[in-house]
């Protein structure tokens, strides 16, 4: 498996604000989406998210998104390290993604952006 990059999860109460700064500090212009009624902002390699307490819980224990060429691959890889699928292979609008629970409690999300995504 090859980890392409990271993308730090960050849940904001106030998204104008912390894009304003995010977008200063990494000099690159918010990319933003909504899922789930929650409002997300892609900076630099930052993901800023605010939306209701409940969904955001639920966000929180995401540690973090890995980049990855093929998500099916790193399924397998993640399974033969020890790791445990909680959720995907799924296909998104941006690519495939999945969920998984790391032997030491950690949570991340691992995303591809597969061919016509």
């Amino acid at each position: 498996m090859e980890i392409l990059g990271t993308t730090l999860r960050i849940c904001v109460t106030d998204l104008e604000s912390s894009v304003a700064f995010y977008e200063r500090l990494t000099g690159s212009r918010a990319l933003r989406f909504e899922r789930g009624g929650v409002s997300a902002a892609a900076v630099g390699c930052f993901l800023l998210m605010s939306g209701p307490e409940d969904e955001l819980d639920v966000l929180r224990r995401v540690t973090a998104t890995i980049a990855v060429r093929d998500v099916g691959e790193t399924a397998a890889a993640l399974d033969a390290s020890g790791a445990k699928v909680l959720a995907g292979p799924v296909d998104t609008p941006a690519g495939r993604n999945l969920i998984a629970l790391h032997p030491d409690g950690s949570v991340f999300e691992y995303a591809d952006r597969g061919a016509g995504h």
